[in-house]
């Protein structure tokens, strides 16, 4: 074996690393540093390791996911680091030590933590997690006019930063449905293009439809008429054909129901960008901005009550935490799992992505919101607080007012009603058996 076998592999690609203002090395630094709320500063989308001796600590970004695994090695552990269990498998089966490799071995860092390993003996020790994102809850007033342009303000900030990663002429496209999130982002690029006197030219809001059918691209369109930014649509057409629910498993390595209906709607809208424009790189869209502003169904999820929802500041982001018993080992909880759906899709067909939403301070804003003084007790209210709180932060920063339409997911917007019954017809279940079906021979 030409490849020697060593306690620490680290797989993740470091052009990866999307750091703004602070390079790879010195971000290792401020990990390994032992404050772990230094690194809610860190601007960008990564996913950073650090190592002294026998102590690994790993970090991430909610945009991202970050996984590893522990090999049992006759000198000790292996623990080898990834961004896909597959590539964790494929190593594995690379230096001999494929037949320890399960799936559900693997583990995620969970998202807003610093996961800390010792690579010491037999029994592998438990991770100790801690903190990074820590806001504290309801710390800000009932006033919309005040939340909207904190959370907006924080919108451009982000948003600003990003800009100046990457400067003109590279395109920019929104994946835009006209909704509040992707709505919010686009307006806050062409403010913030306009702001630094560059050409909003750059800008392109693409949105996706299917046979013809679902009601994104009409709200899109018109979405873009009200603003007057209608120079920026386009809408891309695919069949239902390209809709496809195994390559999104493959894709995403995971099997929950709405993850997997979104990310094969997206994967078939990148593929049609890629199509159209074979050297398109940036993209950036909402996502994460139901999460924050706990924009979500609550009836759809019998787990879930309003109390639970407007009194757990992070478990749209997080799931219900590390130390639950529900929370996942192998995939985390909430966002932290679910940013998979977009991160992987992106990755696949070689976009570079970017969502403001899950960046800490929108998040720690959102955090800090009364929502269970603001919602008293009504689901509807709780629903229309994400449109009010960004329209008026809009309307007050940038001088737009954001269309608002009624919600509806990426998936069901891109789709009929019964294409999307024809096309997303697997429960949970039917879709865990396809994933299983990848690793036949590690069950």
């Amino acid at each position: 074996m030409d490849r020697p076998i060593r306690d620490l592999v680290n797989l993740i690609d470091p052009a990866s690393q999307r750091l703004h203002g602070l390079g790879p090395d010195a971000a290792a630094e401020l990990l390994w540093a032992g404050d772990p709320r230094a690194l809610s500063g860190l601007s960008g989308s990564w996913a950073l390791l650090a190592r002294s001796g026998e102590t690994v600590r790993m970090a991430r970004s909610l945009d991202r996911p970050m996984r590893y695994f522990l090999a049992k090695q006759e000198a000790g552990p292996l623990l080898v680091v990834a961004d896909r269990i597959d590539a964790i498998r494929a190593y594995l089966e690379e230096v001999g030590y494929g037949d320890q490799f399960h799936p559900s071995y693997t583990r995620m860092v969970p998202a807003h933590h610093v996961t800390t390993l010792r690579l010491v003996g037999c029994p592998d020790p438990n991770p100790r997690h801690e903190r990074f994102v820590a806001p504290a809850p309801e710390a800000l007033p009932e006033d919309l006019d005040l939340l909207g342009e904190r959370y907006v303000g924080a919108l451009l900030a982000e948003v600003r930063e990003w800009l100046e990663a990457h400067p003109a002429p590279e395109p920019i496209g929104v994946l835009f449905s006209g909704g509040v999130d992707s709505g919010s982002v686009l307006l806050a690029l062409y403010h913030e293009l306009l702001r630094r006197g560059e050409s909003p030219a750059r800008l392109k809001a693409f949105t996706l439809r299917v046979d013809g059918g679902g009601g994104d691209a009409e709200q899109a369109l018109e979405a873009l008429r009200r603003l007057d930014l209608e120079v920026f649509g386009e809408v891309l057409d695919v069949p239902a054909e390209t809709i496809d629910v195994e390559a999104a498993i493959r894709t995403i390595e995971d099997y929950k129901p709405l993850d997997v209906e979104c990310a094969a709607v997206n994967l078939a809208l990148l593929a049609a960008i890629r199509e159209r424009y074979p050297d398109w790189r940036l993209l950036a869209d909402g996502d994460g901005g139901d999460e924050n502003l706990k924009d979500y169904p609550i009836e759809a999820n019998t787990e879930l009550t309003i109390r639970s929802v407007v009194n757990n500041p992070m478990l749209y982001q997080e799931g219900w935490g590390v130390d639950a018993i529900k929370h996942s080992l192998t995939y985390s909880g909430g966002y932290s799992r679910a940013c998979v759906r977009t991160w992987a899709p992106a990755a696949r067909l070689g976009f570079e992505g970017f969502s403001p939403y899950t960046r800490p301070r929108l998040v720690a804003i959102a955090a800090a919101m009364p929502f269970a003084d603001l919602a008293q007790g009504s689901e509807e209210r709780l629903y229309g607080l994400k449109g009010e709180i960004v329209g008026r932060g809009l309307a007050r920063l940038t001088g737009h007012r954001l269309p608002l339409f009624p919600k509806r997911r990426f998936q069901e917007g891109a789709v009929s009603g019964d294409a999307f019954h024809r096309l997303f017809r697997g429960d949970e279940a039917g879709y865990r058996r396809i994933f299983q079906d990848l690793y036949p021979s590690d069950r």
